[in-house]
């Protein structure tokens, strides 16, 4: 379920479980801000060569080439995320392999972002 209460009615995650979906609604519309702000303003981003994007300035560095290429991608099989006290683990199996892990943290909102992300657990 996604909250339509947030910025000119962009969707919200109103569940952890929601940033994955948006996340693959948003890079499939090519749409890189609505990426960057499924994200915590200070979140850190695992980065191939075990480097780090941190921060919406740096993540959206990391996507903006990719996503103006306009990829499409395929949604994984999310598992259901682990909540406690207000933060959630998030786990996607990748479609053709792999997973993803992510920490989110639930705003004073009620709504959830990611604050730290490893896109790709293998590397």
């Amino acid at each position: 379920m996604d909250d339509q209460n947030g910025d000119a009615g962009v969707a919200r995650a109103a569940e952890p479980e929601d940033l994955a979906r948006l996340l693959i609604d948003r890079v499939n519309a090519g749409d890189l801000d609505g990426v960057v702000a499924l994200y915590e303003p200070g979140a850190v981003l695992a980065l191939p060569g075990n480097r780090v994007a941190v921060g919406h300035d740096a993540i959206r560095r990391f996507y903006g080439e990719p996503l103006a290429s306009r990829p499409t991608f395929q949604p994984g099989e999310q598992l259901p995320a682990l909540q406690y006290d207000g933060l959630a683990l998030t786990c996607t199996r990748l479609v053709g392999g792999g997973a993803t892990a992510e920490v989110a943290r639930r705003q004073p909102d009620g709504t959830w972002l990611w604050a730290l992300d490893r896109p790709n657990v293998r590397e």
